[in-house]
């Protein structure tokens, strides 16, 4: 049988159907902004930590400009005894700017309060609230994060000082895991006085911590609407920056910009940052750098409610770059969420 040779030409390909052209989509709508003079702030204040009259001072402050500006702002004291819940209703909240410290109000506790009762709240929200106010927890995510924080060990309830601190080199500090503004904290110089440092923080919420201590500049680094907004040198005239030193006392000297090289203000700022942002921290915050004798910076913790009292460094560091404090004040109150 004769075999019949294939035709050279290829077949026909239909031809391609027209690209169908994409629906339109209606542009995105800017978030509408919150008319926040047209609602009623409650500043809380007070609450149950040993921080309670710093409080009452920063809240009083934060009131006051509030109010100035026009804003409908009422002052909530939570008071011991009294119940947080109640008194936001009873006044009829519908914001909160929180100005309490420590426990109860700057570790995710009323944030979370807020968050249930659908009431927007200044400052960070109740994950990174937590983180920062936990010490431990803060310490091992800045280690995951490649933030360079002192050394340190948790000391167990029941663990012998001297065999958990034989290997120590003097001086270290001693703090509670869980509290704020310098209480329950000690530097320990004399083994003589372990005891006693240990006894004092335990006292404290949280567990206790060992961490190695950083002699050197301390710089403290401002945040706000989550970028870098200045830093400001800390020069105690006692020993180092303690409850008295923040509150009480009118020695302390705070230089801005801070007295170390520029390259180590920069350093300084940037792990600051990058150590607020490992923690999830948003809105605004101050974290507190220790500087050794080579230049390099030690995150020692990030404040999610830095303090707002006439000795505070967050609005020193924005009266520095032309926000005064009612307007930092209403700054904070923008970014509630």
């Amino acid at each position: 049988m004769e075999k019949t040779e294939a035709s050279a030409t290829p077949e026909a390909k239909p031809k391609a159907a027209p690209e169908a052209k994409p629906e339109a989509k209606p542009e995105a709508k800017p978030e509408a902004k919150i008319d926040w003079k047209s609602r009623r702030i409650g500043v809380v204040l007070g609450g149950l930590s040993a921080e309670r009259e710093v409080s009452l001072e920063s809240g009083a402050g934060v009131v006051a400009a509030l109010q100035e500006l026009g804003y409908d702002c009422v002052r909530v004291d939570w008071a011991p005894g009294t119940s947080l819940p109640v008194l936001l209703s009873e006044v009829s909240v519908q914001a909160v700017w929180n100005a309490l410290h420590g426990t109860y109000g700057e570790d995710g506790a009323v944030q979370g309060l807020c968050a249930c009762m659908g009431i927007p709240c200044t400052g960070s929200g109740i994950l990174a609230s937590a983180l920062a106010m936990d010490k431990v927890a803060s310490k091992r995510i800045f280690e995951s994060a490649g933030v360079r924080t002192p050394g340190w060990q948790v000391l167990g309830r029941d663990q012998d000082l001297e065999a958990a601190l034989a290997h120590w080199d003097l001086p270290l500090v001693v703090k509670p895991g869980n509290e704020g503004s310098s209480v329950g904290v000690t530097i320990v110089r004399e083994r003589a006085r372990l005891g006693e440092a240990v006894a004092l923080a335990r006292s404290c919420h949280g567990p206790t911590l060992i961490e190695r201590y950083i002699a050197g500049a301390e710089i403290c680094v401002g945040v706000l609407a989550d970028a870098v907004l200045g830093s400001i040198e800390i020069r105690p005239r006692v020993e180092f920056y303690d409850y008295a030193a923040k509150y009480e006392r009118d020695d302390t000297e705070y230089l801005i910009p801070p007295r170390v090289q520029t390259d180590v203000i920069a350093a300084c700022e940037d792990v600051g940052l990058r150590a607020y942002q490992a923690l999830g921290c948003s809105g605004y915050g101050r974290i507190d750098v220790r500087v050794d004798e080579t230049g390099t910076p030690h995150v020692l913790e990030v404040n999610t409610l830095p303090g707002m009292t006439s000795h505070s460094l967050l609005p020193k560091i924005a009266a520095h770059v032309g926000i005064g404090y009612a307007a930092l004040c209403e700054r904070i109150l923008a970014l509630a969420g």
